[in-house]
């Protein structure tokens, strides 16, 4: 029987973001501010595991949150052994210069457990807009 500490230590996943402002895309006059974002989701554990499932809270600067649920990601559930990372990028539009992301992926480890990769908050902002 597994107690909580083997769980985490089997279910490590850490995952790491890089967001990119695209200017080209976006029109700040019709209040259109266009995001990329990298992840990097690397599993740290010694369990196997595959992303089935995303769950995104989009919020822009005055407080209208969009919810975005859906399969794998970029139309993908990656599959990922102990030690070995996935990277993917896609993007979010919001109507304010300023705006954070939050969610989590739903992953299935190899024993058919489930369980929440949490993505902690991270900030969508023009260059220079924050200090």
């Amino acid at each position: 029987m597994n107690t909580s500490s083997d769980n985490i230590e089997q279910y490590n996943i850490s995952i790491n973001v890089a967001v990119q402002y695209i200017k080209e895309q976006s029109s700040p006059a019709e209040h259109r501010y266009v995001f990329s974002y990298t992840i990097n989701i690397l599993n740290k554990g010694s369990a196997a595991v595959q992303l089935i499932s995303r769950h995104w809270i989009i919020t822009d600067a005055e407080g209208k949150a969009e919810e975005v649920k859906g399969i794998g990601v970029v139309g993908e559930q990656p599959l990922l052994n102990p030690g070995e990372d996935y990277t993917y990028t896609s993007g979010t539009i919001i109507r304010t210069p300023v705006g954070s992301m939050q969610g989590s992926y739903q992953m299935k480890a190899s024993d058919g457990q489930m369980f929440d990769a949490e993505i902690e908050p991270f900030t969508l902002s023009l260059p220079g807009f924050l200090h």
